[in-house]
């Protein structure tokens, strides 16, 4: 493991292992990146599914660095206990469930948390950054006006701009948007689903990213 401390880590005891959470920065809430075994992303897991991978010979090989150590119980005829490092990113084989692979028509379902995340927080009118709860979900063009709820029509403002904006577009209340909104690929939304998202996680999304994505350089700003 990369150089763990047992005093500093956070410890635990879930269904029947001892849990050991690196002291990196990690904590039991940490998630996993699960891919295919071609290494296209497909979702978030806990360290319990990422468990379960392992035991069942699922995982075809790993990236990252590790984030936890699993122990289990003591081997009756050896005498060595179970110890299991898993990784930020695990590679796994069988059924992809990737469906930005097999359907060409996908479109990421739109809340306002992967909204904010794919706006980088901040709001699309005065290009101001704020926290989650100072921002709102704005529609280009208004629902009375013809406008849909969609990743297309959708963009983050503040509350102020978007009261000042109201039910106008853009043009009629002579708001420039600094930003065009897009619709973001099954990788794109698989890092703006991450809750915490660790520097080899990020870097194994961004290279599966389109070159023209939006995110690389929204991910710079937000970094800095």
């Amino acid at each position: 493991m990369d150089g763990i401390d047992l005093d500093s880590a956070d410890r635990g005891s879930r269904d029947g292992l001892h849990i050991i959470a690196s002291a990196h920065g990690s904590s039991l809430s940490q998630l996993v990146l699960r891919t295919d075994v071609s290494g296209m992303p497909l979702e978030w897991i806990d360290y319990r599914e990422a468990a379960r991978l392992y035991h069942q010979e699922q995982v075809a090989y790993t990236c990252g660095r590790s984030i936890f150590r699993l122990c289990g119980g003591t081997n009756a005829r050896t005498g060595q206990r179970t110890v299991l490092d898993v990784n930020s990113i695990v590679a796994t084989v069988g059924h992809t469930g990737n469906p930005g692979n097999t359907r060409h028509d996908y479109v990421p379902p739109l809340n306002n948390q992967t909204l904010f995340r794919r706006d980088a927080f901040l709001c699309m009118y005065c290009a101001q950054r704020f926290a989650a709860r100072e921002l709102s979900r704005d529609h280009i063009r208004p629902f009375s006006q013809g406008g849909k709820d969609v990743w297309a029509n959708v963009v983050t403002a503040c509350r102020r701009c978007n009261n000042l904006k109201a039910s106008r577009t853009p043009e009629q209340a002579r708001m420039q948007l600094i930003a065009v909104p897009f619709t973001p690929t099954y990788a794109e939304y698989i890092f703006l689903k991450g809750r915490r998202v660790l520097a080899d996680q990020m870097q194994y999304l961004l290279a599966h990213f389109p070159r023209s994505s939006p995110l690389h350089a929204r991910i710079q700003k937000w970094m800095a």
